[in-house]
């Protein structure tokens, strides 16, 4: 996948005739995904995105938290078939650019032969430019506007602000069906207080930069070792260990049968599943016991989900 740091570097001629999917993409949920759909119809799909995401720039203390990074984000659209991705950066100066500017970069810069968009979407300056207005300058170029519209699963709209919501709540199975995978999210192996390791459930302590976490509570889940083949199921607790006194918020994920040493290696958790809530225990030995039916849960969970 090629990848353009700015609309100005993408305008060089080489994506002349192109299909151009606009948005954030955040998660490249199902909604995204029919967009890079309609596009493959149309010639070579380029998706171009804004980085930081606007909110945290317009309203920084209203912005959303995201639902993958900004790396993970451009391994997903490459996944989904995006051939060219421009990633713009977006600032306070970038946000005063007026609708036929914005018009002129995509038509008559980059040479776009299709713009296609979702149906909700605006561009410009205090977001004044509109479909009726693309559409007019596109065809004032030879060029054509696609609308895609909402896709709804089981009466719900498709978004990344619906998924944020499912995430938060610890809904990871109905987040799933909107982002057509699992959530996810990466981070590395760091030490932790070894409690698990001592009650005969040795975890891994991950440190991750997602933004966006599920709510506290056990979760089955699948884990990936970054450049290793293969995953592990396994079962995750996100909180602040209540019976152990509490304290910071840490993501820990015990791995079924395995053998090694996970120190200082990413990993990527998949969630599937919410097991329960997090719940204080009135001591170790207890909350071994309700380790361990935990495990069986998740070992089940898992299974259901094997392709």
């Amino acid at each position: 996948m090629k990848l353009c740091s700015s609309i100005q570097e993408a305008s060089d001629g080489s994506l002349r005739g192109c299909a151009i999917c606009l948005g954030n993409f955040d998660g490249v949920h199902l909604g995204h995904q029919a967009l890079f759909a309609e596009a493959a119809q149309h010639g070579p799909v380029v998706a171009l995105t804004f980085q930081p995401h606007p909110g945290k720039v317009l309203q920084p203390q209203l912005a959303p938290r995201l639902i993958v990074s900004q790396a993970r984000k451009l391994e997903l659209l490459e996944a989904h078939g995006v051939g060219t991705v421009i990633v713009q950066p977006f600032s306070t100066e970038y946000a005063r650019t007026s609708p036929e500017a914005f018009e002129s970069s995509l038509f008559d810069g980059i040479g776009a032969r299709t713009v296609v968009i979702g149906y909700d979407f605006t561009y410009g300056m205090k977001r004044a430019g509109t479909l009726q207005t693309l559409q007019a300058a596109a065809a004032s170029r030879g060029a054509q506007v696609v609308t895609v519209s909402a896709v709804s699963l089981e009466g719900v709209v498709v978004s990344s602000s619906k998924i944020r919501e499912y995430v938060l709540e610890g809904r990871v199975e109905a987040a799933a069906r909107l982002l057509g995978r699992p959530f996810d999210l990466d981070g590395l192996v760091v030490p932790g207080a070894g409690r698990g390791r001592t009650i005969g459930f040795p975890t891994a302590n991950i440190d991750t930069t997602n933004e966006l976490r599920p709510a506290a509570g056990v979760y089955a889940v699948r884990v990936s070792i970054v450049d290793q083949p293969g995953w592990h199921g396994g079962a995750a607790n996100i909180g602040v260990k209540p019976t152990f006194g509490g304290g910071e918020v840490t993501i820990e994920a015990h791995l079924f049968d395995f053998s090694g040493e996970l120190y200082g290696k990413r990993l990527r958790v998949e969630f599937l599943e919410r097991l329960r809530a997090e719940k204080r225990f009135g001591s170790a030995s207890e909350l071994s016991s309700q380790i361990g039916r935990d495990l069986e849960a998740a070992r089940a969970a898992v299974a259901r989900r094997r392709p």
